[in-house]
Formats: structure tokens, sequence, C-alpha cells
């Protein structure tokens, strides 16, 4: 079997040309590098190089054999990443989203926990061995990320459970709308898309499925989006416009918090389409991991009845 540092040197030389480059690549003498190519002739059989008083070049022979060595140690360096990124991957999750509004749980979840990942909450490893992408998915690229190994869990409102990939309920989110308390819509236990139709909202614009709901349920209404979450929470605090939170957001989006001095009242929405079943769809080799932390994540989910109040 050829050593790897002949092969190292050999493909070294094919780079640079020259024995003295090969050695300070390397950070070995060039004697070494002249004894290594020598022994590498008389291991493989064959005339690599073409020697003269003043220089020394690749044979056809070496020429080809340079290239293998460069393939194999490619290839082995590629087997070492491949290796360590498997048994990396064998005690990490990575989730992604398709709603905000989960974010936002797990988020807490993981609150006041190390980031080298020490601390651990009913067994489940902190965001040290999980870690959560800010961005959120679209529903095309939801199952392409499992599939393609690029995430391991993907909270969504759509089921993907098949083949490879396996789903979980975890709860269902309600959409609120939040309005001026002297409205009289405000005053009722729960209000309809169809009477928001006149209205203006100021509404975050990353908000994954949510978007596409109240633009088709309340059409004839003007939604003033807002791309960054300080504007969103700054104009929601000094102005009177409408705008919508969640059964989640309520609770654990403390931006969103409902306060004393508030002049706008959360009002659930009584439409099917405010109200949407959320899974947790994961890759079934991880299942280990996945199931302790959709159980915790199940307790901590608020009571669809109860935006102020959870589970656990």
């Amino acid at each position: 079997m050829i050593e790897p540092y002949l092969l190292e040197e050999l493909a070294a030389f094919s780079e640079t040309g020259t024995l003295a480059a090969v050695a300070e690549k390397l950070y070995v003498t060039q004697p070494s590098v002249t004894r290594g190519m020598q022994k590498l002739e008389q291991e493989l059989g064959v005339h690599l190089f073409e020697r003269t008083p003043n220089r020394i070049t690749l044979t056809e022979t070496g020429r080809m054999a340079a290239k293998q060595a460069a393939d194999l140690l490619k290839a082995n360096d590629d087997m070492v990443a491949a290796i360590r990124n498997f048994d990396r991957n064998q005690n990490r999750l990575r989730l992604r989203f398709t709603i905000p509004g989960p974010r936002l749980l797990f988020n807490e979840f993981f609150e006041g926990t190390d980031a080298g990942g020490n601390d651990t909450t009913d067994g489940i490893a902190s965001d040290g061995r999980i870690s959560l992408t800010p961005t959120l998915l679209s529903s095309d690229e939801a199952g392409t990320v499992l599939h393609t190994r690029n995430a391991d869990l993907v909270i969504s409102n759509e089921n993907m459970a098949g083949g490879e990939v396996a789903s979980a309920y975890l709860g269902t989110e309600k959409l609120y709308v939040n309005l001026d308390k002297f409205m009289y819509e405000a005053s009722q236990p729960e209000v309809s898309f169809a009477q928001l139709k006149e209205l203006s909202f100021i509404v975050l614009d990353d908000i994954g499925p949510w978007k596409g709901i109240i633009q088709k349920e309340i059409p004839q209404a003007k939604f003033l989006y807002q791309q960054q979450p300080d504007a969103f929470v700054e104009i929601t605090q000094y102005s009177n416009f409408p705008y919508f939170s969640s059964s989640l957001s309520i609770h654990f989006d403390p931006s969103r918090a409902i306060t004393d001095d508030d002049d706008r009242i959360p009002v659930p929405l009584s439409d099917p389409a405010a109200q949407m079943r959320v899974y947790a769809n994961y890759l079934v080799e991880k299942e280990p991991l996945a199931l302790p932390l959709i159980r915790r994540v199940r307790e901590m989910w608020p009571r669809p009845d109860d935006p102020l109040s959870r589970n656990g």
C-alpha cells in the first residue's frame, strides 16, 4: 500500500513543478522529497520523472499518476468529512419552519441555555445540539430540505408523512385580530373575517401561510406590510391600526404581550380558516432525538381556548 505522504508529494510536484517548491509547500526538506519520489517510483515499478542535470519533469506516466494521486487524496478528504458530518448529525437536529408562531415557542424553549449545548431540559439537549434557522421555508421547500438532508425536522401546517419522513401533530395555532378597544367588534367574544373587510392592517411580511389566508379571506382589506420586525412593533405601539397575532405570538412574543395600557384588544377569529393545525415532520432516522422534543413542545403549547395559558 502506497503511503499517503508519497501521493501528497507527487500531487504537489504536479502543481508546483519543482522539488524545492514541494518542500516549501509541505514543510519538509528537499532531500526528503527527492527520496520520497524515488521510493514511489520503486514501489510502482515505473519511471515518473525525466531527470536532466538542471531539471526534473513528469513523464506521461508521471502526469497520469499525479492526477490519480490528487483524486485519491480528495476522495480521502471527502470520506473523512462525510464520516465526521454523519457522526456530528447523529446527535443533532436541524430545525426549519414554514410558520413563524411555532418558531417563537421553540425560541423560548431554548431561552437561557448555553450555546455550547451543556444544558438539557427533560433530556432534550440545548441549542448546541438543536439548531433553529431563522428564515421561513416556503411550502415547496419544506419537503425538499428533508429529502436532501438539509434539515432533520420541519415545523409546518402540512402533514408530510411518507417514506423516510414521519409526522406528529403538535397543536393548533389560532388567529387573533387586535382591535381598538372602542370598536364595537372589540367587545365581541369573537369576530369573523367578513366583519374586518373595510379595515387597514399593519402586517409583518414574513408570516408564512397566514399571509395567503388573510388575503383570501379579506380581499377588500388593505394590508400595510412591514419587513422589519422592529418597525412592525413600533408602528403597532404608536398607532391604532389593527394587527394580527396568534395564540402562539401572544404568549411567546414579548413585543405582542397583552398589557394594561394597550388600547387594542385581541379578539379571536371564528372562521375555520383562522385555525391552523401544526405538525412536526421529521426524518425517521432522527426519531430518538425528535420524539422527546415533540413531547415537550406539546406540553408547552397554549390551549386553543386561552392564548395566555399553556399546558404542562
